[in-house]
């Protein structure tokens, strides 16, 4: 099954599934700049790499899938990356069935609803927790220029009563390719951070921010066939301690501008979120199939808005990630394309 939300311009349109809310097309000016399978199951045995998941109940990862103290205790997630714990474990949100899609009017906008009851003890998460998701698309005219615009908006709240405060970051994982080739060799990236989170052998933060070796904020630089190779957490806002569990009222910031001269495509992805994974897909290994064609290495990047790695797990951070019983986590991203 599948919902299909359509721009106003009539070679653009974003398609969805109930299968982790899943962002299973978007196409701008001819051109589905998203990696994804043309079938629904495809997704539940082929897609390793989380094709346009809803990633949850904590996305990135957590060390040796341990959050020290919650609700006064140790919990043990699901060890599925080495000893680490990723992507809300061996099934994460992104693999699971959402109640979906439901068509309705919001905020004046006519938005596809997605919605997903995590029972009290998933993967090994504390609380049952009801997540909500909406889409939304509209067209934006800018100078001449027709540009299509997605938004995504996520609200969780703990609905059970076993506990009183569970960890929560939740994400997008859709794998971006302008070029409308085998790989994005060629792909103009500007960043809008050059902070991030250095991280030891197991790809868990140090512990300080620091800027990224040969990447300055703001300005332009070009994949090429094997680098930069990125897979790193960047940092929108430093001031960790003051990043709400609800960032829904902080304005959008741009994260990031994409853009390839063979295609003419541009995205920009927009965030109220105080971070977010930059990743060139050196991991990508997907096999040819009825489904699709083969995507290998650096045949997608990733843009992932959420809260700092780990965070649950570093007292200075610990916050940013924490629901508890009687809030709302609450998180909004925009992406914005066109074709010049």
């Amino acid at each position: 099954m599948t919902s299909s939300s359509s721009n106003p311009a009539s070679d653009s349109s974003v398609k969805f599934l109930p299968q982790g809310a899943i962002i299973q097309e978007f196409i701008v000016g001819g051109h589905n700049i998203v990696l994804g399978f043309s079938s629904a199951n495809a997704y539940t045995y082929l897609n390793a790499p989380f094709f346009g998941e809803t990633i949850g109940r904590v996305a990135n990862r957590i060390r040796d899938g341990v959050i020290k103290d919650l609700n006064g205790s140790k919990v043990q997630l699901a060890r599925n990356n080495g000893s680490n714990h990723l992507h809300g474990g061996s099934v994460g949100w992104g693999k699971r069935i959402f109640t979906g899609p439901q068509v309705m009017n919001r905020d004046g906008k006519e938005t596809v609803q997605f919605t997903y009851v995590s029972p009290h003890g998933e993967e090994g998460y504390p609380g049952t927790v009801e997540l909500r998701v909406w889409y939304s698309t509209s067209e934006q005219a800018d100078g001449g220029v027709s540009k299509i615009v997605l938004d995504m908006e996520y609200e969780a709240e703990l609905v059970g009563q076993e506990c009183e405060e569970t960890a929560i970051n939740i994400t997008n994982h859709s794998y971006f390719n302008l070029s409308n080739g085998a790989t994005l060799e060629g792909t103009e990236v500007i960043l809008g951070t050059d902070q991030h989170l250095p991280v030891d052998s197991g790809d868990i933060p140090t512990g300080t921010v620091e800027k990224y070796p040969g990447i300055t904020a703001n300005e332009p630089f070009v994949l090429g066939p094997e680098e930069p190779d990125v897979d790193h957490c960047f940092i929108m806002d430093t001031d960790a301690k003051n990043v709400p569990v609800d960032t829904r009222s902080r304005p959008l910031s741009r994260l990031i501008a994409l853009s390839h001269s063979a295609t003419g495509v541009h995205l920009e992805v927009h965030s109220t979120e105080p971070a977010f994974q930059f990743y060139t897909g050196r991991h990508i290994d997907v096999p040819a199939s009825e489904h699709g064609p083969q995507r290998a290495a650096r045949s997608g990047l990733c843009v992932e808005p959420s809260r700092y790695i780990d965070a649950v797990n570093r007292p200075e951070w610990r916050d940013m990630t924490i629901l508890k019983r009687g809030e709302k986590y609450g998180s909004r991203t925009r992406y914005v394309a066109w074709k010049a």
